[in-house]
């Protein structure tokens, strides 16, 4: 936790910890009050079973948000942090003012992506989670950024290393699990703000839009020089949108 005022709860992705929003956390901690999380499995939080559900992961921050005193707060989730984020807005609405979903999205695993988890799993079961984080980390940056950001690459790898076997397995069974939740987006009950980069190799930002009916109260913003890892590709940018959309929410 750092910094005064409003309160934003950041949630990490998979592979990442809390740390990892550090570049932004800088930008963001002037004005605001940051909450950086360790989700269950991740970083310095432990293992709580096999599967981690995201409604299991909201529970947690929920928790987390009472024992900090928290009755209103901004949340921003990158990746599978947008899954919870996105759990938590359908289990505890009145606790936010506002959500934002950084290079995530509503919607259900396909079956190439279930077979990808599965894939991973069986890599991690064999002993072998670290020969996947050069791939998959490095695909988290434009391709573009891949030189000028290699400090940032190695420091994500790191971060990535630190997380046990039995912690990635349970994030990935919860994501392989997770539901659509596509209607409480469309619904928007809560305001939003979605953060896409235009050359995420995850997902296509085009079709994350094309296929979602947003409503009145959500904004969508392309970060056109990042791919997945957008609040360390373009840092400044990204806390410039997220300042100006806290300003515009209804924090009561």
């Amino acid at each position: 936790v750092t910094g005064e005022g409003r309160s934003i709860v950041l949630l990490h992705g998979y592979l990442e910890a809390g740390e990892v929003w550090q570049p932004l956390t800088d930008r963001l901690s002037g004005d605001f009050r940051i909450i950086a999380i360790d989700l269950p499995g991740h970083g310095d939080s432990g293992v709580k079973g096999e599967t981690h559900t995201m409604e299991f992961l909201a529970r947690a921050v929920r928790a987390v948000l009472s024992d900090a005193g928290e009755s209103r707060v901004l949340m921003a989730g990158h990746s599978l942090g947008g899954y919870v984020a996105l759990a938590f807005t359908e289990m505890f609405p009145e606790l936010l003012s506002g959500y934002v979903l950084f290079a995530s999205h509503p919607h259900a695993d396909t079956p190439e992506a279930v077979a990808k988890r599965n894939r991973e799993i069986a890599v991690v079961k064999a002993g072998k989670k670290n020969i996947m984080y050069p791939g998959n980390i490095s695909m988290m940056f434009a391709e573009k950024n891949l030189s000028s950001m290699s400090g940032e690459l190695r420091r994500s790898k790191r971060i990535a290393s630190r997380n046990s076997g039995e912690g990635i397995i349970a994030m990935l069974n919860g994501m392989i699990a997770r539901p659509s939740r596509q209607s409480l987006v469309e619904g928007g009950r809560v305001p939003l703000l979605w953060i896409l980069g235009r050359y995420d190799l995850y997902f296509s930002p085009d079709k994350a839009i094309r296929d979602t009916r947003l409503p009145h109260n959500a904004q969508v913003a392309i970060l056109e020089n990042s791919g997945h890892l957008g609040f360390i590709e373009e840092t400044e940018r990204s806390a410039e949108l997220i300042t100006g959309f806290a300003r515009k929410l209804d924090w009561q």
